[in-house]
């Protein structure tokens, strides 16, 4: 018999096979694909999970699907998009109809979850589309658009944009990981004009553009957004300067999480605003520094020592800087004007009724 384990490395075990299937492996192999965004490549790793697990029940099954949610809730940098992808499958397995009586067609059903998932995975991909198609009609002739980091589906809408009306757009660097460079040089490139701004400059730049439009990570129950760190700030500063703020999410992003703050999100850890003093010191400093007295006590000495430690120039490397720092942030839904996604443009209002239905026995 084989059996299923997510995570244990292959191994023989009272005469039966442990097959090892490295679910984060999978999950990282899928995102290569570089139009795969996060919860889309958690569905269709839960279906390689599927494939390979060898549950003879649904509620083994189901078992199997939580177990891999679980490890690349764990192992992802940052679960929240992942999880959307995983709440999504698993409810849709979850509520498939079936006849768990009738076990020797159980194999058949779960080919059809797997046939099920890549087709939706597939369908999904033309998601963007739809989005860019709606929210065009929002974009009016000579806009000056802000946008915020990366995103494939801002990307299409400002492309689609750009062959119908005149639009010119400040994109904000985006750090830590200065996604925004990324998407100054695709709209360069395809004729955009447009203007890379500091993340610090967001409120000088306001006064000069028409709306906000940023991508987004998940949008969650409350209506609330999660995206890129600075978001939050940039929504605040827009909503001071009676500027709309628009979201773009396609439906598989609608997440049921209810963060009250920033330190609710799954992605908080203790690391992040540490005091912990990570940075190097300069040795140099250190070697001009007069050896300590050799006829002092040993208290004296590690006194001397310690202050010349303290004098010494601290190293901030920029590796520090993004270890002790958010990668996403949390927008409340009072701060955003609309959502737009494949199932239309709502308030933040009705994303938490979409959600409720989307979920619904």
């Amino acid at each position: 018999m084989t059996l299923y384990h997510p995570i244990a490395p292959s191994q023989k075990s009272g005469g039966e096979d442990v097959v090892k299937f490295d679910i984060y492996a999978t999950f990282q192999r899928i995102l290569q694909d570089d139009q795969m965004s996060p919860p889309l490549a958690a569905i269709l790793t839960l279906t390689e999970v599927i494939e390979n697990s060898n549950a003879g029940t649904m509620f083994e099954l189901v078992k199997a699907l939580n177990e891999g949610a679980e490890v690349l809730k764990r192992q992802a940098p940052n679960p929240i998009s992942p999880n959307a992808g995983c709440e999504l499958f698993i409810a849709f397995v979850t509520l498939f109809p079936h006849d768990s009586a009738a076990k020797q067609n159980f194999s058949d059903l779960k080919r059809e979850l797997i046939r099920q998932g890549q087709q939706y995975a597939k369908e999904a991909l033309t998601y963007r589309q739809k989005i860019a198609d709606l929210a065009v009609g929002f974009i009016k002739d000579g806009s000056v658009i802000l946008t915020h980091s990366y995103s494939r589906v801002v990307m299409q809408t400002l492309l689609l944009a750009h062959k119908r009306k005149r639009i010119s757009v400040f994109v904000t660097e985006a750090r830590p990981r200065g996604l925004g460079i990324k998407t100054a040089e695709a709209l360069t490139a395809a004729g955009i004009p447009c203007s890379v701004i500091l993340d610090a400059a967001v409120a000088y730049v306001m006064d000069k553009v028409d709306f906000v439009l940023v991508g987004s990570e998940a949008v969650v129950e409350s209506g609330g957004l999660v995206n890129a760190v600075g978001s939050n700030q940039i929504a605040i500063i827009a909503k001071a300067a009676n500027k709309p703020f628009y979201a773009l999410a396609e439906s598989y992003k609608f997440h049921r999480l209810f963060p009250l703050s920033q330190y609710d999100l799954p992605s908080h850890n203790s690391k992040i605003f540490s005091f912990t003093q990570t940075f190097e010191r300069d040795p140099g400093n250190l070697l001009n520094q007069p050896s300590n007295n050799p006829s002092g006590s040993a208290a004296e000495n590690q006194e001397k020592s310690n202050d010349s430690l303290a004098g010494s120039p601290a190293k901030f490397t920029q590796e520090h800087i993004c270890q002790s720092n958010p990668d996403v942030d949390y927008t409340r839904p009072d701060l955003i004007s609309l959502v737009f996604s494949d199932v239309g443009s709502l308030t933040p209002e009705g994303v938490s009724q979409y959600l409720v239905g989307m979920f619904a026995d």
